[in-house]
């Protein structure tokens, strides 16, 4: 029996740049299953791409069409063996959303770099090869983003027109990603047939040939997921990443920066400083551009305390009501 399609989401409102969300995305999945190609074909689809950049790809065959893989893999070593080595990130925007997109490499010897451009993310699309279906790096890819908490998976079932735009092929998929993601706790996964080559389901909807097919095409879905539940959600964790020491007497005391991690931080919150364990109340939260009446994840900040304590670099200010254990 075939799997239902979920409906495609209506369209979000067209917003000013300011304005728009943002959604740091990482593509995942084996070598050769199309990921570079695919953000390629994002970017000029959604006429992203100026023209003397497309100009200056190389050709990918005889039909002259541009090489869209070459628009993420700049390394020589990447060019010439045809595989993605190093993480490339990609700032792009649409009227809806901006995204950060990063492109990692698919070979098993460079998952480390897989790891690095996933670990900031908020969704990761895993590709897969319709010929080969879900493969162990396909696995592997997708426990290591749910290992590093990204909640919200895409599989992007590439090269369908390869096999014919076979609906069974994709259902059987489907069924064995989704259970997958199920075994890891990955809430609402979603599986997308398209081809990367040709621009079936990418930016817009398939041809004829993928009719069967009812749900939304990869750019719709990043445009509509909604993040910002797990932005807000969690406990308080901001990792001490600078110590910020007045330069002069006019200065206030000292600041603590960092990134938000989890939780929400305002001024007045009471907060447990680790592994010491003190506790103290934050006094300013505040970045470059001034005050902040609340920070939530990913946003970088400086916070003042109330008290002269001992915090360094690799301190923990976290939630008093949920601290996290500590252990050596």
């Amino acid at each position: 029996m075939a799997t239902a399609t979920p409906p495609a989401p209506a369209p979000a409102p067209a917003l000013g740049l300011a304005e728009r969300p943002l959604l740091r995305l990482a593509t995942a999945g084996s070598v050769d299953d199309g990921k570079s190609t695919l953000i390629g074909r994002l970017l000029l689809d959604a006429k992203l791409l100026l023209s003397d950049t497309l100009d200056a790809l190389p050709r990918a065959s005889a039909d002259g069409r541009p090489d869209l893989a070459a628009i993420t893999d700049g390394l020589r070593a990447e060019r010439e063996q045809g595989i993605t080595i190093d993480v490339a990130y990609r700032y792009f925007a649409t009227p809806r959303r901006s995204f950060i997109v990063a492109d990692t490499p698919g070979h098993e010897r460079y998952t480390r770099n897989m790891v690095t451009g996933a670990s900031t993310a908020e969704l990761a699309i895993v590709l897969i090869d319709a010929r080969r279906g879900i493969v162990e790096q396909s696995r592997r890819h997708a426990y290591l983003a749910s290992l590093l908490g990204i909640r919200h998976l895409v599989a992007a079932v590439n090269k369908m027109d390869l096999v014919g735009w076979e609906e069974a092929r994709f259902r059987a998929i489907e069924a064995e990603f989704l259970a997958l993601a199920g075994r890891l706790g990955v809430p609402a996964p979603l599986a997308i047939p398209m081809s990367a080559l040709e621009g079936d389901n990418v930016v817009e909807p398939g041809r004829a040939s993928a009719a069967w097919y009812a749900g939304p095409p990869l750019l719709a879905h990043l445009e509509a997921v909604d993040v910002e539940e797990e932005l807000h959600a969690g406990p308080l964790r901001l990792p001490v990443q600078w110590t910020i020491r007045p330069r002069d007497a006019s200065d206030e005391g000292r600041r603590y920066a960092g990134q938000v991690a989890g939780g929400t931080l305002r001024a007045g919150d009471e907060v447990v400083v680790l592994p010491a364990g003190t506790r103290t109340t934050v006094t300013s939260v505040a970045t470059h551009d001034g005050e902040l009446p609340e920070a939530t994840p990913p946003l970088s900040v400086s916070v003042a305390l109330a008290d002269d304590l001992d915090v360094a670099r690799g301190d923990l200010l976290a939630a008093v009501d949920a601290p996290p254990s500590v252990g050596r």
